[in-house]
């Protein structure tokens, strides 16, 4: 199983990816994640990285499809996989098209999810309440206004991509103001059609 999931930051691409890596035994490919761990590894995507991401903005095009491509070679890739916060733009959906049909791939399913994006803030600053509860650090871009910069820059340049895979006839829409629980079920009820 090959998906996509989009929806601005705070939708619940990463909630959601988590649970589909625990139904179908499937790697998350978080670009976010991925990234977050260059920085820590100190690598040179990561130093190149770093304060691009502390800023709120988006990294180039090349250092994420690099990154992608390498870790769809990796072997707990091959069972299948969830991008999550890939592509960003346009550019990186049609260098995404291009890489899998080289790795003769396709993807199953390309889900969105559409979110109310003026409770998106409030969302946040309860994620990293709840995360200061568990003695966890922060994510730098869980701050409030880090975040609003993240979402004025998905807005700006990854809110297309949406449509980009609805002409071609990829994607499906799912409520993601939805209690968590009803998302699961409806991402499933997609997935299932998808591989009917």
């Amino acid at each position: 199983m090959r998906l996509i999931l989009l929806g601005p930051p705070g939708a619940g691409k990463g909630t959601q990816s988590q649970r589909l890596v625990a139904q179908h035994g499937i790697v998350q490919l978080s670009t976010g994640d991925m990234l977050r761990a260059a920085v820590a590894a100190g690598t040179a995507i990561g130093k190149k990285a770093k304060a691009v991401m502390e800023a709120g903005d988006l990294v180039s095009d090349d250092i994420v499809i690099g990154i992608i491509a390498d870790r769809l070679d990796e072997p707990d890739a091959r069972k299948g996989f969830i991008l999550d916060g890939f592509p960003r733009t346009v550019a990186q959906a049609e260098a995404l098209d291009v890489m899998l049909k080289d790795k003769g791939l396709k993807l199953d399913a390309v889900i969105e999810l559409v979110v109310d994006q003026s409770a998106l803030t409030e969302r946040i600053m309860r994620r990293a309440e709840e995360t200061r509860a568990r003695g966890e650090a922060v994510r730098k871009d869980d701050d409030p206004e880090v975040f609003k910069h993240r979402l004025d820059a998905y807005n700006r340049d990854t809110a297309i991509v949406a449509p980009y895979y609805k002409a071609r006839g990829q994607l499906r829409q799912i409520d993601g103001m939805q209690p968590i629980d009803q998302v699961t079920t409806a991402i499933a009820e997609v997935l299932e059609a998808a591989t009917a």
